[in-house]
């Protein structure tokens, strides 16, 4: 499970002006249409080309729990890239994103100085050119861990060093036992 990149998801997907179809013929001739082939679609969903080509005839109309899973999460993918890149550009170029999580958060600092890692629960408003790191890492195929180390590098800045009115000489936030992280555009 992705966590961070679900969450991206997620948050770009409350942007959509129109539902996702939800019956699984409209699903698949979604998806036939994006990708051009029933061919394509097979492989992509893990099925025979047969299989895609009836439910796009409506032949066959209630999938398997796990292809309808499949199904609709393809279809997410996918479903208006020009209202999930508006809203992208919009987070990465003046809204930003927000971060609500509740999670084990703590940070490394000079000897002398308390580095109190303690459960957290922070709604915080990250400004945009950390959307855009995060985006784009997820484009380019970020691990979650990799997406939870620049959200941690987003709290150290914002939250802990007040965008460098404080706390200057903070050096690793630590951002573990993450509860639950939800974003919001």
């Amino acid at each position: 499970m992705s966590m961070f990149g679900d969450g991206l998801d997620k948050a770009v997907q409350r942007a959509f002006t129109r539902p996702i179809p939800k019956n699984a013929g409209t699903q698949m001739r979604y998806l036939v249409k994006q990708l051009k082939s029933t061919r394509a679609v097979a492989q992509l969903l893990g099925v025979s080309q047969r299989t895609v080509e009836r439910y796009v005839k409506n032949q066959i109309k209630k999938p398997r729990p796990e292809l309808a899973a499949r199904l609709e999460r393809e279809v997410t993918r996918r479903w208006q890239p020009q209202v999930r890149a508006r809203a992208r550009k919009q987070a990465t170029t003046t809204g930003g994103i927000i971060i609500d999580t509740r999670a084990r958060i703590g940070y490394t600092a000079p000897i002398g100085t308390t580095d109190d890692a303690r459960l957290r629960h922070l709604t915080i408003a990250l400004p945009p050119h950390y959307a855009a790191r995060l985006f784009t890492a997820q484009e380019q195929g970020a691990s979650d861990q990799q997406l939870q180390q620049i959200t941690a590098e987003a709290l150290k800045d914002v939250y802990f060093q007040d965008r460098g009115r404080r706390a200057g000489s903070l050096e690793e936030v630590r951002f573990t036992d993450i509860e639950h992280v939800e974003f919001d555009l």
